[in-house]
This record gives structure tokens, C-alpha cells and sequence, in this order.
């Protein structure tokens, strides 16, 4: 039997894969250049008894993604930079109380108002240190319409498991651009619902340890009462200022995904077996780089790239070991330098870096790769 097959944006894909994962929960608020995502949710979840529903603003949109999420569905919001910004205290209610949703960013021009249509790719540091405290998170960064539908799954699944929100990092060309895709028939992806409690509601606690890094949890409405607070709290969900609980909780929440980095932490090596110079790419960029790689090899230099696909937990231990084979990375991006920061952090002055930085809402060309190709030593 052939699959069914589409020719979809990449927001619209994002929708579809959702849906796939078993969402059954939307909020948000239109933001460029994400609306497309809430516009297909509107119309598709109340045909299979999902709740859409559109807030009066983003801070709004998030509170109600906790809510519904709590309440036991799979719960998705979109917006963009701006719109990320104004979610940030409650994405951070939602690490320390370990509520699982998707946060899908579609990421523009910055700061503030920025440049609403143009990519970018300025948003990566603000899916890790956007909201204030101490947490872990995980960050998916898509590089084409199908593997925006197949990271919305994974996102959902990495949600579930790890109870925690979840990014996914689309850049706007990535988003809005338009390619085949094939729907994925039930059972082809994996997918993981969250663990429910084995106890009965007497013996319930939400942050119940003794089950593991990930507690169950369980569905409000469901027969289970428990308290959900964004401060520090003991087992039973209630609040504690005990130095000894609290040192505990914190680090137990960034265990969960430290401890799973290998499960986690996806990417692709491209002609790098020989290569002496390394591409580190991710999202749209990536493709420019795919292009300038065959290109270098054509005329006799040996270059790879190491495409990014989880880019929060960052690929430290991959970089590393690259690091001590190659002479030089080139790292393109749509911003002034965020990724490159990383690197350096995991090359520790091993290797050169040469960074291609754009702000200006014009994408990377592989020209540019090429010929900064040439400037390593």
C-alpha cells in the first residue's frame, strides 16, 4: 500500500506530526511567522475531540499549555521570539513543577519586535537560559518539512518520558518553505505516553522519588489529588525551604536529562571519516552547508560537517573527539555567534574556529561556506 503523501510547509507539517503524537491539547496566540500551526489545530484537533483554544496573549497561551497538560493531554503551544520571551516565567513553572509539553519556536529576527519575516537563528540560547534558575532542557533543531513532523513526535516523546517542557527550533525558512512529505501510518513512529502512577490516590505523591528520576504522574480529574507549586517542594507536591530537599530536587531534575544524554542527543556526520576541517550546522544553514561540502570535496579539499539535531543537552562529547581530529571548524549561523560559543567550549583552543554570522534576514549561501574554507589554517 503506498503512503500518503503531501506538499506542506513546515509549520503545517509541525501541526500534522502533533497530531500523529497524540496531541490532543493546543494554546497559543498567532505570532509571524508560526500562526499556520494553530491555524491547521483549529480546524484538525475538535475533529478528533482535541481542545484548541487561542489566549488573550502569550504569557496566557503558556499558562493554559501547563494547565491542559496537567489535566492528561499532550499539549502544544507555537509562537516566535517575542512570543518566547513572554512564556519564559511559566516555561520555568513548568521545569520545576516537571509538567510535560512542546514549545514550538519558530525562530525570526531579534531582538524584540526584530525583523518578523526574516530567519533567524537567534533563539538557541534563550531555549536554554531563558528562564532564571538552574534546570535542564532539551532542544530539537529541524532542517526540513519532514523532519519537522518527525522531531514534533520525538519532542512529544521526550516530553512524556522526561516530564519536562520540550523545544523545537525551527528557523522561519524552515518553517514557511515548502516540500513533500510523507504522512507516517500508525505504529511507524515510536510513540511514549507518561508513566501513570501504580499506587491508588491514597498513596499517590507527584515527586514521589522512590519510582525513579521521572516520577509518574497522574491526570487531574483523574481521582488523584496532588498540589502543583513553582517553588521548591518535598514529595507530596507542598512547599519546603529544607536546604537538604531542595539540593536534592534541583540536581535530580537535571539528572533526569544528564543522565540520558546519549539516548537524547541526535545528529549526523557527514563525510567526516577524513576530513580536516568541519561544518558545524544546524536548521536551514545546514542544507547551505551540505551543498558547499560537496562542493570543497569536488575541488580537492577534505571538509565534513556535523549536522546538529538536538542542540540542548549540546553534542559536548562529539565535538570534543572532532576536535582532536580536524584543523579547524567553520560554524555558519543565523546570529553573531551563539553556536560558536559552544564549540569553543568543547574545543578548548584544539582547534580553530571560523565563525559565518548573519543577522541581516538573508540566509547563509554555500558560496560563503566555501570561501571561509579557505581562511582555515
Amino acid at each position: 500500500m503506498s503512503k500518503k503523501v503531501g506538499f506542506l510547509q513546515g509549520n503545517e507539517a509541525a501541526a500534522h506530526g502533533a497530531l500523529y503524537a497524540g496531541c490532543k491539547f493546543f494554546a497559543g496566540y498567532p505570532i509571524t511567522p508560526s500562526t499556520e500551526v494553530s491555524e491547521v489545530l483549529s480546524i484538525e484537533l475538535p475533529k478528533i475531540g482535541g481542545k484548541f483554544i487561542q489566549m488573550e496573549d502569550e504569557i496566557g497561551a503558556m499558562a493554559a499549555l501547563l494547565g491542559g497538560a496537567l489535566a492528561g493531554q499532550k499539549a502544544l503551544t507555537s509562537t516566535s521570539g517575542p512570543g518566547l520571551s513572554l512564556k519564559q516565567e511559566l516555561i520555568g513553572y513548568g521545569c520545576i513543577a516537571e509538567i510535560p509539553c512542546v514549545v514550538y519556536n519558530v525562530m525570526r529576527g531579534g531582538p524584540s519586535t526584530g525583523m518578523p519575516t526574516g530567519p533567524s537563528q537567534s533563539d538557541v540560547m534563550c531555549a536554554k537560559w531563558g528562564t532564571h534558575g538552574d534546570h535542564a532542557t532539551i532542544a530539537l533543531m529541524p532542517a526540513s518539512v519532514q523532519e519537522t513532523y518527525d522531531m514534533i513526535v520525538r519532542a512529544f516523546n521526550l516530553a512524556e518520558k522526561y516530564r519536562m517542557p520540550v523545544h523545537v527550533l525551527p528557523d522561519e525558512i524552515v518553517a514557511h518553505m515548502r516540500e513533500r512529505i510523507e504522512f507516517r501510518e500508525p505504529g511507524e513512529l515510536e510513540i511514549i505516553d507518561r508513566t501513570a502512577p501504580s499506587v491508588p490516590p491514597s498513596e499517590y505523591k507527584p515527586y514521589d522519588t522512590k519510582f525513579g528520576d521521572v516520577p509518574p504522574l497522574a491526570a487531574f480529574g483523574s481521582g488523584y489529588k496532588f498540589h502543583v507549586t513553582g517553588l521548591n517542594k518535598l514529595p507530596d507536591g507542598f512547599p519546603t525551604t529544607k536546604a537538604e530537599y531542595v539540593q536534592a530536587e534541583e540536581e535530580r531534575q537535571v539528572r533526569k536529562v544528564t543522565a540520558n544524554i546519549d539516548e537524547i542527543v541526535e545528529f549526523e556526520e557527514f563525510m567526516l571519516d577524513d576530513a580536516e576541517i568541519c561544518v558545524v550546522a544546524y536548521g536551514s544553514t545546514s542544507r547551505s552547508a551540505r551543498y558547499a561540502v560537496n562542493e570543497a570535496r569536488e575541488q580537492g579539499i577534505k571538509v565534513g560537517m556535523f549536522r546538529i539535531k538536538t542542540f540542548w543537552p549540546f553534542p559536548d562529547k562529539q565535538i570534543k573527539a572532532l576536535a582532536d581530529k580536524v584543523k579547524g571548524f567553520i560554524v555558519p549561523e543565523m546570529n553573531l555567534g551563539m553556536c560558536s560559543l559552544e564549540i569553543e567550549r568543547c574545543a578548548q583552543g584544539k582547534a580553530q574556529i571560523l565563525g559565518i554570522n548573519r543577522v541581516d534576514g538573508e540566509p547563509i549561501n554555500p558560496e560563503q561556506i566555501l570561501e571561509k574554507m579557505k581562511e582555515v589554517k
